[in-house]
């Protein structure tokens, strides 16, 4: 039987990085296989050769037994092949039915025919169960429903190779089966799916065979049936992997972050953030749960002072900071680690050593009489690369040519070393590889140890329920809900990301009423250690 896709001896080139090393990969008609893989281990790259993105330097590419030579995306599509990308390319201004069919519009006497275009959209979503509107304006629909909008627009193509990268981050519980339903429909019509993924779990539910990549070069190819999650983590990372979590060290100390009462304006003349009021501990993580575009980020950027409150407070260890600048906020008690990370976490065209520099080139030891040591700030580089063990050619490489998830661990290294008494993480794992992740939340949890305090905004449920001894649940710019930990589930968490009413035990109540039942909780005379934080 000839394979759907047989990609042969495929090497990709970088500067200073061998990204694909002499890979095979086959995928069968009709099969759902997983890619997997550290960061930096070459997946993204091999589908985005597969897709036309890149050429590669070495190797053949066969669809159907046919060689193929990919000049462009355009040449791929024309040979079934489809990617969905993280990020989204749909044109925010115009309807459903328009992004799906833009370049390839049906026409009617020379003119576009738009009744035609929805009803072709219409007829895709209904026979596969993407629930769509054809004539909703892109940006007016929920980040699950762009991703529906992707896959159609390669169905409208004839995509008969589906290539899913991540496809799962900006998805709650329900909408995530809701897609593998879709996807089971279109490996029923024959379509051969492709899932670039770090999501284990998801991996072993939904994939018929797994591929793994390690340091360029294709490691295994499993029948997922006869695999495990343990034995393909040993594939990826060459050892056995925690992922568990250990409890406070102790019970929570003094409130470090106080907001009250926030409002940050959105667009449209409404609230993106409306009347929140939450607190954090010292030696506690307080995660925020929420579909993207909840509120969560504006909330996070209004403490760190991106963005301007148009009504509340913040405060930090006592000292109001809602008209402080951002340097203020840094250097009143703030580190953070934004969603994202090319746009604000970094500068792509600066190497490593500048780029973990920033915010630790005021103080010493980087700064010494009032200059800053470049032998100070290399050596600063070189421990968190190794502390961290971000895949790099060296701390002189700028950083905008690390993959996605070498660069988080940048970011997340250099604001984890800010030691700084509050730390707010915006998605602090999204797409670093299951080694990374046990890394991530170690260092996570020995931060709180030490007497921080942590605001976690993460897509990841499971991280959010493993890491967050309190779970805050944003829906349209509202705390919506407060759940202990120990009462969280995806379900449950699930139906309150969707908009459904709380119980009464979960519904938020006021700052005050809050703390006061936090206190009478606290055994009497616990006190959090602040070693190691700055003070």
């Amino acid at each position: 039987m000839v394979a759907e896709v047989s990609m042969r001896g495929i090497t990709k080139r970088f500067p200073g990085v061998l990204a694909d090393d002499d890979v095979d990969f086959d995928v069968e008609r009709g099969e759902i296989h997983a890619l997997m893989g550290e960061n930096g281990a070459g997946k993204s790259i091999l589908m985005s050769m597969l897709a036309g993105v890149y050429r590669p330097d070495a190797g053949e590419i066969y669809i159907r037994g046919e060689r193929h030579e990919f000049a462009s995306p355009l040449d791929a599509i024309d040979a079934g092949i489809g990617m969905v990308f993280q990020s989204f390319k749909l044109f925010p201004s115009l309807t459903v039915a328009e992004n799906v069919v833009f370049r390839s519009e049906p026409t009617k006497r020379g003119l576009i025919d738009r009744q035609a275009a929805n009803r072709k959209v219409a007829e895709i979503a209904e026979k596969y169960g993407l629930a769509l509107d054809p004539t909703a304006r892109v940006d007016s629909v929920p980040v699950g429903v762009l991703q529906r909008v992707e896959i159609v627009k390669a169905l409208y193509r004839e995509a008969r190779v589906l290539i899913l990268d991540e496809p799962t981050a900006v998805l709650t519980p329900q909408e995530t089966e809701r897609l593998f339903d879709v996807l089971r429909a279109l490996k029923a019509d024959g379509r051969t799916i492709i899932l670039i993924t770090h999501k284990l779990n998801e991996v072993m539910a939904i994939s018929d065979r797994v591929t793994v990549l390690r340091d360029g070069r294709n490691v295994a190819s499993l029948v997922t049936a006869d695999s495990s999650p343990a034995e393909i983590t040993r594939h990826m990372t060459g050892r056995d992997v925690d992922l568990t979590t250990p409890p406070p060290a102790r019970a929570p100390g003094e409130v470090v972050l106080d907001v009250r009462g926030l409002c940050v304006p959105g667009s449209g003349g409404r609230d993106a953030v409306s009347e929140a009021s939450l607190f954090v501990r010292s030696g506690e993580v307080v995660g925020i749960a929420g579909v993207a575009g909840n509120g969560q980020v504006e909330l996070a950027e209004a403490v760190i002072g991106m963005r301007r409150a148009s009504a509340g407070s913040v405060s930090v260890r006592g000292e109001d900071l809602s008209r402080a600048s951002i340097a203020q906020r840094r250097d009143g008690g703030i580190a953070y680690i934004p969603e994202d990370r090319h746009a604000v976490g970094s500068a792509g065209t600066a190497d490593a050593i500048d780029n973990l520099a920033l915010g630790h080139h005021r103080r010493a030891p980087l700064l010494r009489r009032g200059l800053l040591s470049r032998g100070a700030m290399l050596e600063h580089a070189k421990r968190l690369i190794g502390r961290f063990g971000v895949k790099i050619a060296g701390p002189s490489t700028p950083v905008g040519t690390l993959s996605g998830g070498n660069l988080q661990k940048v970011v997340v290294a250099r604001e984890l070393d800010y030691r700084s008494p509050l730390l707010i993480a915006e998605q602090p794992t999204r797409g670093v590889d299951i080694g990374a992740i046990e890394s991530i939340h170690r260092e996570l949890c020995e931060y709180r140890d030490a007497g921080g305090a942590l605001l976690l905004i993460s897509a990841e449920l499971s991280e959010i329920m493993s890491l967050s001894s309190r779970i805050l649940v944003m829906f349209e710019g509202r705390i919506v809900a407060e759940v202990p930990q120990a009462e969280a589930d995806d379900a449950l968490l699930g139906l309150y990301m969707a908009g459904h009413e709380p119980e009464d035990r979960h519904r938020p109540g006021s700052f005050a009423a809050a703390l006061a039942a936090a206190a009478l909780a606290a055994p009497a005379g616990s006190t959090t250690s602040e070693k190691g934080i700055a003070s």
